[in-house]
């Protein structure tokens, strides 16, 4: 996991993170939401997840893996997907949150491996497909949860709705990405999606 990345400067971080914020407070507020941050390294092509952390637990993540958008546009849209229409989570009142804390993940590209000796965890995120299916973990899930590689993969696929050893079928796809992570100042760790 990097914890910077070229183009992606202390302040275009800051904007970004100040933006889904007041997105969400505007959307929550029923006003009109603010402008996209006009910092240039906000128009580079990437993927992003926003992920929603209260008390110490996941309160909702969503993402766009593909690097086709720019990166503002696509924190608009996941960052609404995180707060308003993960499954796993009924959608963000108002009152929560002053009690959440942002952090977006930046993607690089992912890249296939032919194995999983091949996955480093905490430096990289892992997608696994499988059977039509597919499901991720971003590059802190693994370190946030204690797990092995063995254990990393083996929820994935659960999380695929695959079998828990599908990850060891030939027909099985891996892919690795790194990622930048932008947390605001307040936040801990925490789990991830």
């Amino acid at each position: 996991m990097k914890e910077t990345m070229p183009g992606l400067a202390p302040g275009s971080c800051a904007a970004a993170l100040h933006y889904v914020r007041e997105l969400l407070l505007a959307d929550l507020e029923q006003r009109p939401e603010p402008e996209l941050p006009s910092e240039p390294e906000l128009e580079q092509l990437a993927g992003a997840f926003v992920s929603l952390h209260k008390a110490g637990h996941l309160r909702g993540c969503m993402g766009w893996l593909e690097a086709d958008q720019p990166l503002k546009a696509v924190l608009r849209h996941v960052a609404r997907n995180a707060a308003f229409d993960d499954p796993r989570f009924p959608a963000l009142r108002l009152e929560e949150l002053a009690q959440c804390a942002v952090e977006i993940t930046v993607l690089e590209p992912a890249r296939p491996v032919t194995g999983p000796e091949e996955i480093r965890l905490g430096r990289h995120g892992v997608i696994l497909a499988a059977c039509g299916r597919r499901a991720v973990f971003l590059p802190q899930v693994a370190p946030e949860q204690g797990w092995t590689l063995e254990e990393t993969l083996t929820q994935l696929a659960r999380k695929a709705g695959l079998a828990a050893d599908a990850w060891r079928r030939e027909d099985c796809r891996l892919e690795v990405f790194e990622a930048q992570v932008l947390r605001e100042e307040s936040a801990d760790p925490r789990p991830g999606c």
